[in-house]
């Protein structure tokens, strides 16, 4: 028994655009208009940057308020001593070195110095965008003076952290000495962690100007770099006072 198949030939989808049928709009810019895979244009880029951000330092977060919880915790319980079998407070306040204070105010200048970065390179980015002064000179797209203070500021402030350290050490606080200065190395120690990894992200900042990549990437990079930096900024002063004040 003979059996008969019909074959229908499917045209590429149109978008309806009243009468006439037409490919998919294209969005973006920086490609003249031509079809093609195109980069999201620079606000949408920057708002994805930094919420990005934000995801990533939400468990930064919580890993600190977990720090304070234990630290407020601590002080108040007793401990048992093995030599009289009783429970003793053996919570001994630390006198923090002064030098903390100067570590602070290099601190704070780092992140004034990172916002004028900052706002430096969001400009530049917005004229771009705005086509209203054209490109950017190369010339002048390359100085980033207050990325290098910062930079500098940032590697000043680790080595305050450190001379610290060494004077907590020399008035016989060690980690292990009592539980008070057993945080006091932890807040500050993990603080220290975080902040080289916000001098990494300046490095790569940095980077990124010195290879004169497009003035709207360097915006990003240097925006989110410079919030990170504000962040830890913030994080010192919140350590700083619990330590000297929640004693």
């Amino acid at each position: 028994m003979a059996s008969f198949t019909t074959t229908a030939t499917l045209d590429e989808p149109q978008v309806s655009r009243g009468n006439q049928g037409g490919g998919p709009p294209v969005f973006g810019g920086g490609d003249g208009g031509r079809p093609g895979r195109e980069l999201p244009d620079y606000p949408t880029r920057l708002r994805r940057a930094r919420l990005g951000l934000v995801v990533a330092l939400t468990p930064v977060l919580m890993l600190f308020v977990s720090f304070t919880s234990a630290y407020v915790v601590r002080q108040g319980l007793p401990t048992l001593d093995p030599r009289t079998n009783q429970l003793v407070h053996d919570w001994i306040p630390v006198k923090l070195p002064a030098l903390l204070w100067v570590n602070t105010l290099v601190l704070v200048l780092s992140s004034v110095g990172m916002e004028l970065a900052r706002r430096q390179t969001k400009f530049a980015a917005a004229a771009v965008t705005a086509k209203q002064l054209g490109p950017v000179p190369v010339s002048g797209a390359g100085k980033m003076p207050w990325l290098t203070m910062t930079i500098a500021l940032g590697l000043l402030f680790l080595s305050g952290q450190w001379m610290a350290w060494r004077q907590l050490a020399a008035s016989g606080f060690y980690v292990a000495t009592t539980p008070s200065s057993s945080f006091v190395y932890l807040l500050t120690g993990a603080h220290a962690v975080h902040l080289m990894g916000g001098v990494v992200a300046l490095l790569v900042a940095g980077l990124f100007v010195w290879l004169r990549r497009p003035v709207t990437t360097r915006s990003i990079v240097v925006d989110v770099a410079g919030w990170y930096w504000h962040f830890m900024a913030a994080l010192w002063l919140y350590i700083l006072c619990l330590l000297e004040f929640a004693r």
